[in-house]
């Protein structure tokens, strides 16, 4: 939990620094610390993806879970659910704390550096990939304030409790999975981490979202061959 944590009081430290200063980050500087996270985003993916003992499995993985995502439009549908969300409440004015708590929200925890870093938390222990998410969130934070006002700083809230739980599920399934399927599905991850990486840097747009069920898969194969072989 302790990703998660900081996470959330990132966001918060965030939000007030940006309600403070009003006018929010130089464009220039903010981009230049957002490359410079994307690239340690990128670090973090390529030491998670280097852990496979069989890349067969992360590839395919990879496969099976673009056909599952594709098919059922996961990127597709979270994009829709922030336009509708942003329909909703945009009548109230970019300045108003229901938008701005809405947009963040959504922000914050759509995504798969939410979903794998909780995840990586919960099995592992480790927050690495969490604590670059906050990095980015209390950047992101300071700027959606100083624009929307505080209502960004209550976003902490629903971020808490989404990876949370994530985080508290996957170590209770955790202790049910062999250190081999801890660390295929891990590498998996760590390639969409990378993905996320190289989004931030705008070298292309990987379609993330279409990939999540990739590390479920990586897990249910691994588990099946590692049964296979008693």
């Amino acid at each position: 939990m302790l990703g998660t944590i900081i996470n959330a009081a990132a966001i918060c430290a965030g939000s007030a620094l940006g309600t403070l200063l009003k006018k929010g980050l130089p464009r220039k500087t903010g981009e230049t610390i957002i490359q410079g996270l994307g690239l340690a985003v990128i670090l973090i993916g390529t030491q998670m993806a280097l852990q496979t003992k069989n890349p067969l499995i992360v590839i395919g993985s990879l496969a099976l879970g673009g056909l599952v995502g594709t098919g059922l439009d996961i990127e597709g549908r979270l994009e829709r659910l922030g336009k509708r969300i942003e329909a909703r409440f945009g009548n109230r004015g970019e300045g108003g704390a229901a938008y701005a708590f809405v947009t963040a929200s959504l922000v914050f925890c759509v995504g798969a550096m939410a979903v794998m870093g909780a995840i990586e938390d919960g099995l592992t222990g480790n927050p690495r990939t969490l604590f670059a998410k906050a990095m980015l969130d209390g950047i992101a934070a300071a700027i959606f304030s100083s624009t929307m006002g505080i209502g960004v700083l209550f976003s902490a809230v629903p971020v808490f409790l989404y990876q949370g739980t994530i985080t508290v599920l996957a170590r209770f399934l955790g202790a049910g999975l062999s250190p081999w399927v801890v660390t295929e599905l891990t590498a998996t991850g760590g390639l969409l981490i990378l993905a996320i990486g190289l989004n931030l840097l705008k070298v292309t747009r990987i379609r993330v979202g279409d990939l999540l069920p990739s590390i479920f898969i990586a897990a249910a194969l691994t588990a099946l061959i590692e049964a296979a072989k008693f």
